[in-house]
């Protein structure tokens, strides 16, 4: 892992968001703060582009943080749970946290 992967890991680090391991994800990084996660491509030992923000749901997997009707939802394959207005607001928080540390 180069210098640069790794000071973005430390930045990350100390804004208390963890990297989770899924076994058979070989294309993302997926990154979790408080249940919200986000997935960021892999690009060999770097990092790519930060995804939408969201949250996993078992059974269903990755379920994307949207706005419809003026409501947040988590959508995903096969359903689609209301998002709670703090669950909203701290997913976003970790996208734009990411995206932050990932663009400098």
């Amino acid at each position: 892992m180069n210098g640069e992967t790794l000071r973005r890991l430390e930045r990350i680090a100390e804004l208390g968001i963890g990297l989770i391991p899924l076994a058979g994800l070989s294309s993302h990084f997926v990154f979790e703060r408080g249940g919200c996660v986000v997935l960021v491509e892999r690009r060999g030992e770097a990092f790519g582009q930060a995804g939408s923000p969201g949250k996993l749901v078992e059974g269903h997997g990755f379920a994307a943080l949207v706005r419809r009707d003026g409501c947040d939802w988590f959508v995903a394959q096969g359903g689609r749970w209301r998002a709670e207005p703090e669950e909203a607001r701290q997913a976003r928080e970790l996208f734009t946290q990411l995206k932050a540390i990932l663009e400098s």
